[in-house]
């Protein structure tokens, strides 16, 4: 499971499902943008945006699965109920939780951790200049968790800074793959901070 807001899917993130598959020998890698995400200051793009720009994004990756739940649910979402339905669906697999060095570093605030630890396996993305990789090493460790580390190239994008490009008119190309440049500018996404 690969979960994100994904607003936008940017190469980092498109990197990262393909590190995860290929380092990990995955069956199935399901990559799910986030529902109602209780935990994020800001509102996010409309789901179906957000579905489409990551069938764009990842949807050409060999066993990656773009997962509509999360999106389909109502009220809050939860990586434990996600989880729990993945589990049920495929009971003889191992279950792994993809995601960067900044989300490891956070896990103690995830609701219910601890039980997510029990599910899953969790594959962290060290990028080759992280010099901040000891807080997430040392959360991991506290929380005896089983974790792999997984490795990217340095790779500066983030969503964060994807939206101020595009608000301010500056381009985005070599942030994000093409096709989700394209359905950004042709649905003029992020075009206002309202």
């Amino acid at each position: 499971m690969y979960g994100g807001a994904f607003d936008p899917p940017h190469n980092a993130h498109v990197a990262l499902a393909k590190a995860a598959v290929e380092q990990l020998g995955l069956n199935a890698l399901h990559v799910i943008p986030t529902g109602h995400a209780w935990h994020k200051a800001q509102q996010l793009t409309l789901g179906f945006h957000r579905l489409e720009m990551a069938e764009r994004a990842f949807g050409e990756i060999p066993r990656v699965v773009v997962d509509q739940r999360e999106v389909k649910r109502t009220g809050p979402t939860y990586s434990l109920d996600t989880l729990r339905e993945l589990q049920t669906e495929n009971p003889e697999a191992q279950l792994y939780l993809i995601m960067g060095a900044d989300q490891a570093a956070a896990l103690p605030t995830w609701s219910h951790f601890g039980e997510i630890a029990k599910l899953a396996i969790i594959c962290v993305a060290e990028r080759s200049n992280n010099t901040g990789n000891i807080s997430y090493i040392s959360t991991l460790n506290s929380l005896n968790c089983r974790a792999i580390h997984l490795e990217l190239p340095i790779m500066p994008e983030s969503a964060t800074d994807v939206r101020d490009l595009v608000l301010h008119h500056k381009p985005v190309n070599h942030l994000l793959p093409s096709s989700v440049a394209a359905y950004i500018e042709a649905h003029c996404l992020y075009q206002s901070n309202i």
